[in-house]
């Protein structure tokens, strides 16, 4: 039960804060000796995840239902309009590139990479935060943040952190490119959803701890919804620049311990 509320922890923190939920799931296996969660209950952690931006974001998601209606407006068409094209990038490197992607998982190397790639953009998003004054979003700005959505597949590369780090590179107010990336991580979590189900179906479900997985799901939904709330804030207030350190100093050490 405990080590069930430890990764919905880590899950509901991780996921949202710029620092790479798959980076700290990699380094645990392996320099931690720490088992990986098994498909299931990976499952029912995203789903936790998944739970804690729909209830955060949940009127704006209810003015986009609105929108797919008569009553709905222009620019909530628009607004679905762009979270589709944002989702493109990252269906086509999920299909094309699975497998590349999960062998990826087993170098720590490639993790230590990835979190420095993080780091360096989550500075540029600082550096490029004066001229991040434009509160309406474009189409080129839904597809540039959705490339970088599907870039953060690689282990270490944080979605939330390169997500409204490449919203601030186009211009965007740091807000709207933090709102903007949490609803477009709509999608991505929902698809990481149903494929782990499948493939925890797949495997049968028996001598599964439901209890624990319960207890897991709603700690990653809770500490999920806190830290969104966070990150929001800290956005607002030009404090990137902390997460930007701890990834560069924890992508060091996992190049290091990659090396020996």
């Amino acid at each position: 039960m405990i080590r069930h509320a430890l990764l919905g922890l880590i899950q509901g923190v991780t996921e949202f804060l710029p620092v790479s939920s798959s980076g700290h799931l990699v380094l645990a296996a392996k320099l931690l000796a720490v088992n990986p969660p098994g498909v299931l209950l990976e499952a029912f952690l995203h789903l936790g995840t998944l739970c804690a931006v729909v209830w955060v974001f949940r009127a704006d998601l209810r003015e986009l239902a609105r929108g797919l209606t008569r009553r709905g407006t222009l620019e909530r068409r628009k607004e679905i309009g762009f979270l589709l094209c944002g989702t493109v990038p990252i269906v086509v490197a999920g299909l094309l590139g699975r497998n590349a992607i999960e062998a990826a998982f087993s170098s720590t190397l490639v993790v230590g990479g990835g979190l420095l790639f993080t780091s360096i953009a989550l500075a540029a998003a600082e550096m490029s935060r004066i001229r991040a004054t434009r509160p309406a979003l474009r189409f080129v700005d839904a597809l540039v943040v959705g490339l970088a959505q599907a870039a953060a597949l690689v282990p270490g590369v944080s979605r939330s952190g390169l997500t409204i780090a490449a919203g601030m590179a186009r211009g965007l107010r740091p807000e709207r490119a933090a709102r903007f990336s949490f609803l477009l991580s709509l999608p991505a979590l929902l698809g990481a959803v149903l494929l782990s189900f499948r493939d925890a179906l797949a495997r049968g479900t028996e001598g599964i701890d439901w209890g624990g997985i319960t207890v897991g799901t709603v700690v990653a939904a809770a500490v999920g919804i806190l830290c969104i709330h966070a990150l929001l804030a800290i956005v607002r207030r030009s404090r990137l620049w902390g997460f930007s350190v701890y990834c560069t100093c924890l992508g060091m050490a996992a190049l290091i311990a990659g090396l020996l």
